[in-house]
């Protein structure tokens, strides 16, 4: 085996590009491994801890490009050739698809100062400095950058609150403004209902529901994760309620969120009670029913949320296809499974995904584990076996260290799909594949392999192991929504219509008297 380093003088690719470009460059023929990252502590570290060392690395500074790639000795000049050729293509692709291209936002503004919006997608180190600079200029802001500190989270959403301005993010996933989609988004059709989410894959799983039910979206307003804590307190939440209140294209407006703050959630509400428009609310796996306000109503589940949000846009309930739970499958699928298959392994890129999923398990089974679980007696580690009932979001921190976001490279959940395969107590492997923007060009035919040796696996000691995907995209989505869910049918996967779906098909197939 041979390695090959080279560090490139202040060359700096955003994020996003270099999940991207590692992906690609780690599939090249002959190459073992591929590490392309900006030459960071916590990079630097990653790579120590896979056991690349070397003093070029030692001196490189933030602002230099890290190339490593480990290849067999007679392949190594063509691999270095092919992972070169990828940057050219991404250097090219970048002239095409800009007009000008600057080194600092001070440039950019001087010659844009019209622009009112900055995307900021940098080492989160840095990220803070720079969504100052921007809401000084007096421009909105989304933070699709992790690792920024909860004190400069809570400083600039209080500078934009102050400006009248909006931060979007820490660590946003995805937004749809004026009907641009930015970060991870599907496409979908412009329409009157707006959305606010305190979750990336959540929020786009509600554009694509309120897509697939004839809706469309005005504007889709992402707050990072964090937001709804007691410690930012819903700012940008409220503030994208409001924003949405005033918007003349917006007749109805939609919240999304992981499990808030209870505090925070009273506070959200009483704003949402405050607008002059229907305001629909899911707090994924709260118990409340009620908002204590006329126009605040309060759903559980992400299809029914959108269901709720399509009617009060003016679309004839009776025209939908809600893709009710397959009764009949439940009982063909249980009739499959051995005696002993009792436990479900979910395997999620999506976190809010695999937060609705878990959520229905836990409607019914007490057992039930996830590197995600607030209840500390049933959290796991990333890297930890699993147990019973299963539930890994595998995009979560501990999981994208120093490595691609799973939408990007699935390489870690194709290992975990074979592994958990090996446990003749599991009955349903759950998953999800997300289409559009920024994800994987073909999120399915990369797992297809995997799934494949998982079923054989349970075929050689007669058992059938049920694999369940939901493939998160609509029709206007690249790769092909119907190409995908073609090919994993082809595969003997079963489809989930959504991921309510997806969680309650997985909860009953394995329901036995004795759980």
């Amino acid at each position: 085996m041979s390695r090959h380093i080279d560090i490139r003088k202040n060359t700096y690719l955003d994020s996003v590009s270099l999940m991207s470009m590692s992906t690609k460059a780690n599939a090249v023929e002959g190459v073992t491994q591929a590490l392309l990252g900006m030459a960071t502590p916590m990079n630097k570290e990653v790579l120590l801890n896979v056991g690349v060392q070397d003093p070029a690395i030692d001196e490189a500074k933030p602002s230099d490009l890290m190339i490593v790639i480990d290849a067999s000795e007679d392949t190594l000049e063509a691999a270095i050739a092919s992972v070169n050729d990828i940057l050219a293509r991404k250097d090219k692709k970048a002239g095409e698809a800009t007009e000008t291209r600057y080194r600092t936002l001070d440039s950019a503004f001087a010659e844009a100062p019209d622009s009112n919006f900055v995307l900021i997608s940098v080492n989160g180190a840095f990220a803070a400095r720079e969504a100052r600079k921007a809401l000084n200029a007096d421009k909105s802001v989304m933070i699709f950058s992790d690792n920024v500190s909860v004190e400069d989270e809570l400083s600039l959403k209080n500078l934009a609150h102050e400006k009248g301005l909006i931060v979007m993010g820490p660590d946003c996933g995805t937004a749809i403004i004026n009907g641009v989609g930015l970060a991870f988004s599907n496409a979908v059709r412009r329409g009157n209902i707006g959305i606010v989410g305190a979750s990336g894959t959540g929020s786009q799983e509600l554009s694509v529901r309120i897509h697939d039910f004839g809706g469309g979206v005005s504007q889709l307003i992402g707050t990072g994760g964090r937001d709804l804590s007691t410690e930012i307190g819903g700012i940008s939440m409220i503030d994208g309620i409001n924003a949405l209140d005033a918007d003349p294209e917006t007749k109805v407006i939609v919240i999304i969120s992981k499990p808030p703050a209870e505090e925070v959630a009273e506070k959200v509400l009483a704003v949402a009670g405050a607008a002059s428009k229907p305001v629909f609310v899911t707090f994924l796996g709260s118990d409340r029913t009620e908002s204590g306000y006329d126009n605040v109503t309060i759903v559980q589940g992400s299809k029914p949320l959108a269901i709720a949000a399509v009617v009060a846009s003016g679309i004839d309930e009776s025209t939908l296809d809600k893709h009710p739970l397959n009764i009949p499958l439940v009982e063909e699928v249980r009739a499959k499974l051995a005696p002993e298959q009792k436990y479900i392994r979910g395997l999620f890129c999506g976190g809010t995904l695999c937060d609705e999923s878990m959520f229905a398990a836990l409607d019914k089974y007490e057992n039930v584990y996830s590197n995600i679980q607030k209840n500390a007696d049933y959290k796991i580690g990333a890297m930890d076996a699993s147990r019973e009932h299963t539930f890994l979001d595998m995009g979560d921190d501990d999981f994208t260290n120093g490595r691609p976001h799973p939408m990007i490279d699935p390489s870690l959940r194709l290992q975990r799909i074979v592994q958990e395969a090996d446990d003749p107590s599991v009955g349903v492997i759950a998953m999800d594949f997300v289409l559009g923007f920024g994800a994987h060009e073909d999120p399915v035919g990369v797992t297809i392999p995997a799934i494949t040796e998982a079923k054989a696996k349970a075929a050689a000691r007669g058992q059938h192991l049920e694999i369940l995907g939901y493939v998160l995209g609509t029709d206007l989505d690249t790769p092909a929504f119907a190409g995908q869910v073609a090919q994993l049918e082809a595969a003997g996967v079963t489809i989930a219509s959504s991921s309510t779906n997806l969680g309650l098909l997985a909860r009953e197939f394995v329901a036995k008297g004795d759980n």
